[in-house]
């Protein structure tokens, strides 16, 4: 161990060079386009990098798994900057936590890793609306985001007025580990091919980061004619390929000179509920890399490290029945580490080849961390959204309007919206056809608190047939599954367009806002249980807890095989959302760091299944079925 502390020692003292008294010395990270390279302070460089988003695991967790990244051979880590985390509400910003940018990039700097910045504004990353904030869409309903627009400009610069600042210290150039930082995200996929709004956001870029670091686009190797910008740098986007030369001929017509890049070589692929798991073997993964490794190309594996879309922050994608899937919870991604942060067997092939193109880098590999199960814990139901204890507890907002309107014109990023209204007193026809006309994304459709059915926006299901005699009182539970992420952003939330009986809209609305966001909401509700609660109606809430009388404690995966679809509390903690009927994730990962010795609090919101026998487990192993 101490001849380790000393060669990590030695290797710092490399990596932070500092001048030598009475010789001038510039810090600089630059491209050397004669001769197809980067180079750091005069000399050349590559870089061999992994996608690791901070905000996808909690602090607690980023030392362990910047180090594995190190210990695998790479020099560098790249994350986004995700907007939505940082300003959740207009002028109102987050630094601390899970949103410490700084504190990811001092960490990184420590465990000998460069680091790229995406600060997107827009980053896709299967996250909600991109990485956009919702609020975007309610202070400005028509927004063109991603375009020359006077809304969209203003709302950027005072955005990247208060990120920059904290990112300028830790350019490379102004002695921080920070060498490259990307303009926008893959914008020759966006249709809007705005050259006017890139220049822009070249402009202000530039005007942040001038000289201290590298500036870059990345987009796929048909779509540079869009989302490249003159005189930055073009980089690529492709996973596994037997000539990566065919692409690379691609770049070079936009770029005939200059480091070759491959910002998201892709080692493993996202997954949507109602799908398989995405699974990439590991051999075609390494065949590409040793090609790209013999011609010099600089590598960033998207993702090295993928983890969790905790809370209501994972997006999803205009695919499907509907064209809308809604992403997992779990960003496991197939990675070299897992979601857990435990090197998996294409970890380790990959650092064999690393470790032979570029050496041993002085770090011990890790070891999979040990994991816990837990006795099976029962819960009890302690009420209903739908209640007057759960309309007065959960909700924070009524709203009356003629016509359905959306989350966000109602302030509302996540949960729920209730829409209720009178049925016609005088309808003759049996049964009669309720349609709507665009639900993003799921509705829980009840009549006088008797649940009917389920219209989805991912099947295609946007008409249930009802009876005349089931009530007076429509009431449609609409859930938020996330926002689109890829190519199309503004992704309203909630009743688009009319409501209708056999094509006769419904008017003269009751809007009932559950957002679900904050756990104090939850607290309060579950501190009574009144009696005038509804046993069958909306969305259940169950609470329960359970005992970990060990000092040490694990990573463990919450089991909710006899559950439907809904979301999870773990000590006032988001988890995300859970959907085994579907599929194909089972479980949800429970870090060890928002678990304590004694007395630990679950709390799960049911939304569409009766649950007999409320219980579930923690097991050792994630299942994805």
């Amino acid at each position: 161990m101490k001849m380790y502390a000393v060669l990590l020692t030695l290797a710092l003292s490399v990596y932070w060079i500092r001048p030598i008294e009475g010789h001038q010395f510039v810090r600089k990270f630059d491209i050397d386009f004669e001769n197809d390279t980067f180079t750091k302070d005069g000399q050349p460089f590559q870089f061999i990098s992994g996608s690791f988003h901070y905000f996808r695991a909690l602090p607690e967790s980023w030392r362990h798994i910047l180090r594995s990244m190190r210990a695998a051979g790479l020099n560098t880590v790249m994350t986004y900057i995700e907007w939505s985390l940082h300003e959740p509400l207009p002028g109102q910003y987050r630094w601390d936590g899970i949103a410490n940018l700084e504190e990811f990039i001092t960490i990184a700097r420590s465990e000998n890793l460069f680091v790229i910045l995406r600060p997107g504004p827009y980053i896709c990353a299967e996250r909600d609306m991109g990485g956009f904030p919702h609020w975007l869409l309610t202070k400005h309903p028509n927004i063109k985001l991603r375009t020359y627009d006077a809304d969209y400009l203003r709302e950027v610069l005072n955005w990247y007025s208060q990120l920059m600042p904290r990112i300028t210290p830790h350019l490379y150039g102004n002695g921080g580990p920070v060498i490259m930082v990307s303009i926008e995200n893959e914008y020759g996929s966006f249709s809007a091919c705005d050259k006017k709004y890139m220049e822009f956001l070249k402009n202000i870029t530039v005007h942040f980061v001038q000289d201290k670091a590298v500036l870059f686009t990345n987009d796929g190797p048909e779509l540079l004619s869009c989302g490249s910008i003159p005189g930055i740098l073009p980089t690529l986007d492709f996973g596994a390929t037997d000539d990566p030369n065919v692409f690379w001929k691609q770049l070079r017509k936009f770029m005939p000179k200059g480091p070759l890049v491959n910002a998201e070589y892709y080692p493993g692929w996202l997954t949507h509920w109602m799908e398989p798991m995405s699974r990439v073997d590991s051999g075609p993964v390494i065949h590409t890399l040793r090609l790209m490794l013999n011609q010099k190309a600089n590598v960033n594996f998207y993702m090295f490290f993928g983890g969790t879309n905790f809370g209501f922050t994972a997006g999803a994608n205009d695919v499907g029945p509907g064209k809308y899937s809604a992403d997992i919870t779990s960003y496991d991604y197939d990675a070299p580490l897992d979601e857990a942060g435990d090197p998996t067997d294409k970890y380790f092939e990959i650092r064999k080849v690393l470790i032979e193109y570029f050496g041993d880098p002085g770090v011990q590999p890790p070891e999979k961390l040990p994991k816990m199960s837990l006795d099976t814990v029962w819960l009890e139901r302690r009420g209903s959204l739908l209640s007057k204890h759960g309309r007065r507890k959960l909700s924070n907002q009524i709203a009356a309007s003629l016509v359905p309107v959306t989350f966000e014109a109602l302030n509302q990023r996540s949960g729920f919206l209730l829409y209720e209204t009178t049925l016609p007193a005088d309808w003759n026809r049996d049964p009669y056809t309720l349609k709507v006309e665009q639900i993003h994304d799921r509705a829980y459709v009840h009549v006088d608190n008797v649940f009917c059915g389920i219209l989805s926006r991912e099947t295609n299901a946007h008409t249930i047939p009802l009876s005349v005699g089931l009530g007076t009182k429509l009431q449609l539970l609409v859930e938020n599954q996330g926002r689109i992420n890829y190519n199309i952003p503004n992704d309203f939330k909630g009743m688009l367009g009319s409501v209708m009986i056999d094509n006769t809209p419904l008017n003269n609305w009751t809007i009932t806002s559950y957002p679900l966001d904050s756990y104090h909401y939850i607290e309060n509700f579950l501190k009574h249980q009144p009696q005038d609660d509804l046993p069958e109606a909306g969305a259940q809430i169950y609470y329960g807890t359970f005992l970990i009388s060990n000092d040490t404690i694990h990573d463990t995966y919450l089991y909710p095989n006899e559950w439907g679809k809904g979301l999870v509390f773990v000590n006032g903690f988001n988890l995300g959302r859970y959907w085994p009927l579907a599929g194909p994730q089972i479980t949800l990962y429970v870090p060890r760091h928002i678990l304590m010795k004694g007395v630990n609090k679950l709390v799960m919101i049911e939304y569409q299944k009766r649950i007999q026998h409320p219980y579930v487990q923690f097991i050792d192993k994630p299942i994805f079925g």
